[in-house]
């Protein structure tokens, strides 16, 4: 079932939306607290979005511009402003398409269809990971923490990746270590606490302090 973000601060259009588009068949959301756009839409990990421009404290072009920084799922821009420059600028922020209000629903509902079956034809599912703001793009092992880029290693990452699929749960040092070792590279036990004390460092540096926990002699896991 493909899921859909609606990002519109006009509840009457969000839930009419919704419940249109659930009889469809989809799995549908819509965001209700317009600070935390970027942590919903991880924490959901559409399949496609649905932005309205005219948005409290950001518009939707930065917000489909700050989304663009870990994730190319499709974004239809909605909007009653539909001169030509905010079409333009629609789709220089990313945008796929764009749909003036007031609109006919079943119009909106064929060019969602037509452009899932263009984004997801021939490509696999876009699959995020969101845990109080840090985001982990499995896509292309990207990790993103409030719009700044986290360089990881190969390693560095799989034993975040394990850990965020778990988060507030202890993962055991030899659940980490066979994570590890799907690639046939050896690792021991002490070659996890360097590539721990490592991922640490750096997201202690990007901000995030002590997010990572040791339960001593069990294992590991992210502070919730």
């Amino acid at each position: 079932m493909y899921k859909i973000l609606i990002i519109e601060d006009d509840m009457t259009i969000a839930e009419t939306l919704a419940s249109h588009l659930t009889r469809w068949g989809y799995e549908v959301k819509y965001v209700e607290d317009f600070k935390n756009i970027l942590e919903e839409t991880a924490a959901c990990s559409p399949h496609l979005i649905l932005l309205d421009i005219m948005l409290p404290f950001f518009n939707g072009f930065h917000w489909c511009q700050r989304i663009r920084e870990f994730s190319k799922v499709p974004i239809i821009f909605l909007s009653s402003a539909s001169d030509n420059m905010n079409i333009v600028m629609a789709m220089n922020m990313g945008g796929d398409d764009f749909v003036e209000k007031p609109f006919d629903l079943n119009v909106l509902t064929a060019k969602v269809q037509a452009l899932l079956r263009r984004s997801y034809s021939f490509q696999g599912n876009i699959n995020v990971i969101e845990h109080k703001g840090l985001i982990l793009n499995m896509s292309d092992a990207s990790v993103l923490y409030e719009g700044a880029r986290i360089d990881l290693t190969k390693n560095e990452y799989k034993i975040l990746q394990c850990l965020m699929e778990r988060a507030g749960k202890i993962v055991s040092r030899e659940d980490i270590i066979t994570k590890l070792w799907e690639d046939d590279s050896f690792i021991d036990d002490n070659t996890l606490t360097v590539n721990m004390t490592r991922l640490r460092k750096k997201l202690d540096k990007a901000g995030l302090p002590d997010i990572i926990l040791t339960k001593k002699g069990i294992g590991y896991m992210i502070k919730e």
